[in-house]
């Protein structure tokens, strides 16, 4: 046999081989994940579980993660979805109820008891009922539930509180949606809409006198370092989900498919497991360790203002009262 016949086939060869690659070279893609979620917390490195997950998986996919709103501003990563922009983010429930006003409840001060409420909930019919709407009018998939944690009020500066009208004036950061705003009322504040990557400045600085997230995202956000205490008003147990594009999802295979739905229920899981232990412990190290004023304060106050409230907003009127009353156990 010839070199050059030997050439031909080792060059056709190498071309089959090429060839044969192509199917797999076009089905590799790219999914970002895009959170506000400061890197050290939970909720990211939940995300990066996910993440390897899928890799580990090899089914064409990769998962880039993005944290403190380092790829898109937190409140437009939910049109970048719908818009095609983006693959996937942490959609919080007011991201809901602005395009599906009767889930509106979910953004309400004390709706949940607690993190087992919560989980029972939105693993029952009612949260298969959001995931069904949000598909259906949103174009967005919901692959897992993670727990953010139960919200708590932390102030620049001490003050003693008994009820909402001590908190009378108080600029409360809160994030910009209508429902955000309607609890800050709800708490007797003044709420002052910024996104999460400005807070810190803006205690340091006085901007705002005081802020509301779960403790263990004030630790993680170094936020003791701008404050002197936090009030436990435990006003909020906080869903977020993972989120990705309908029409992405739908376009993958079924392999690609399962290892986003099985990696998105370890990361969100793990996160859920560390956050709640974390929770344990967090309150007393910002004493201990950080010598921040933590309060525990009756609550009935809280809730009662907050009941009025809800009880008198425009807003509030266009939920679905059934399931936030079943919720509610009313």
């Amino acid at each position: 046999m010839s070199l050059t016949t030997l050439s031909r086939r080792a060059m056709l060869a190498i071309t089959a081989i090429g060839l044969a690659t192509l199917p797999a070279l076009a089905q590799a893609q790219t999914v970002r994940f895009s959170t506000a979620g400061p890197a050290g917390d939970f909720l990211y490195r939940g995300m990066e579980m996910m993440a390897q997950h899928v890799a580990d998986a090899n089914v064409g996919l990769t998962v880039e993660t993005y944290p403190a709103s380092s790829l898109f501003r937190q409140g437009t990563e939910v049109p970048a979805i719908q818009r095609g922009n983006l693959e996937m983010s942490t959609m919080a429930a007011p991201e809901i109820s602005a395009q599906i006003p009767s889930w509106g409840f979910l953004s309400r001060a004390f709706l949940f008891r607690d993190y087992d409420h919560m989980i029972e909930v939105m693993s029952g019919p009612i949260g298969q009922q959001l995931v069904a709407d949000v598909a259906d009018q949103m174009g967005i998939e919901i692959l897992a539930v993670a727990y953010l944690g139960t919200r708590q009020v932390a102030l620049h500066q001490a003050r003693d509180v008994h009820s909402p009208e001590d908190l009378h004036g108080v600029r409360l950061r809160m994030p910009g949606s209508p429902e955000w705003l309607l609890l800050g009322e709800s708490l007797g504040v003044e709420p002052t809409p910024m996104a999460m990557p400005e807070v810190y400045v803006a205690l340091q600085t006085g901007a705002i006198d005081g802020q509301e997230n779960p403790l263990t995202i004030f630790n993680a956000a170094r936020f003791y370092e701008v404050s002197e205490q936090v009030l436990l008003t435990s006003h909020m147990v906080q869903p977020v989900f993972y989120a990705i594009s309908k029409p992405f999802f739908d376009a993958l295979t079924a392999e690609q498919q399962q290892a986003l739905r099985e990696g998105a229920r370890i990361g969100a899981g793990w996160n859920n497991e560390q956050r709640r232990a974390d929770e344990v412990s967090v309150a007393d190290r910002l004493v201990s360790e950080r010598g921040l004023r933590v309060d525990a304060i009756d609550l009935a106050p809280f809730r009662a203002n907050a009941d009025r409230v809800y009880a008198a907003s425009d807003l509030a009127a266009e939920w679905n009262t059934d399931l936030m009353n079943q919720i509610l156990g009313r």
